[in-house]
């Protein structure tokens, strides 16, 4: 079986899921290089907001294409396995930010967007529309916060980001929704419940993926299939990278022992702990923390 790539921006190595991060760049600074094709790839941890004003071409995310009409918007949340083919003409914009800080931003002034981070979507943009004007402008300001490498830039860059999510809602909202729409929208609420499952009992590790399908309702097969099919990734997937996520954030930030982190998370071994994160993250807890605290450090 071919593993799909995981990336940071495609055609980078990804950087550990708890490093905070906000990018900028127009469609044909990365996609001129790759001929416009990007191949299906992933991104475990960071999601994509593309905004093409022009030229055009195909998207496909976990398993679905979509042609791109400029002007248009491309939500890809993180984990979506996602590829495009653009025409050479295409331009537009690209934000790549990390998913879980930019959901806690939202969950604190808007929770109502939370669905919008959490699933793929093409939105047609109406030429000339009032949506049209004030999307175009908060690209730009993003653009230019990023060339700015001033204090504050993190906060300024996701309360943009917040900002231009509503915009992106105001659009969704206007769009019609035909059956395959609905149908999609079904499945993304069915992962939606499990995800806030997840984040409500992580911890237990005595919980399993039947267990969670037991309360939605469904088989393991189907929530796994599910998964799939809305994130990229099956079901205990999903479980053990919130887990990962989790552990790399007290590793990184914590005064916690590894012992007591995996306590925390619900490992009554820590060996067993250790296995557990090596495999996932390809390091030892103690190499992963020390290697997080020099990147803090700026070392």
């Amino acid at each position: 079986m071919t593993t799909v790539p995981n990336f940071a921006l495609y055609g980078h190595e990804a950087q550990p899921s708890w490093l905070d991060m906000v990018h900028v760049e127009r469609i044909p600074v990365r996609s001129s290089l790759f001929d416009w094709e990007i191949e299906p790839h992933v991104h475990d941890a960071l999601l994509q907001l593309l905004y093409v004003v022009a030229g055009g071409g195909e998207v496909f995310v976990d398993e679905m294409k979509w042609t791109l009409h400029p002007p248009c918007l491309v939500v890809v949340p993180a984990s979506a396995v996602h590829g495009f083919h653009f025409r050479p003409d295409t331009d537009g914009h690209v934000i790549t930010a990390a998913q879980r800080p930019l959901e806690a931003a939202v969950q604190a002034v808007a929770p109502e967007l939370l669905g919008q981070l959490r699933k793929p979507a093409v939105l047609r943009v109406e030429p000339g529309s009032r949506h049209a004007e004030a999307l175009l402008p908060l690209f730009e300001a993003m653009e230019r916060e990023t060339r700015v490498h001033e204090a504050g830039q993190m906060a300024v860059g996701l309360s943009l980001l917040v900002a231009l999510l509503v915009q992106v809602a105001r659009v969704g909202a206007a769009q019609p929704a035909g059956e395959d729409a609905l149908l999609r929208s079904r499945k993304a609420r069915q992962v939606e419940r499990f995800r806030a499952l997840v984040e409500a009992r992580f911890r237990e590790r005595g919980v399993g993926v039947e267990d969670y399908a037991r309360t939605l309702g469904v088989s393991a097969g189907q929530l796994s299939r599910l998964c799939r099919e809305v994130l990229g990734a099956s079901a205990l997937d999903v479980l053990n990278a919130r887990v990962v996520h989790e552990a790399q954030r007290e590793l990184a930030y914590s005064l916690l022992s590894v012992k007591q982190v995996a306590a925390v998370l619900g490992f009554e071994d820590e060996a067993y702990f250790g296995r557990f994160f090596k495999k996932h993250t390809g390091h030892r807890p103690t190499e992963f923390r020390a290697m997080a605290r020099q990147r803090l450090a700026g070392g």
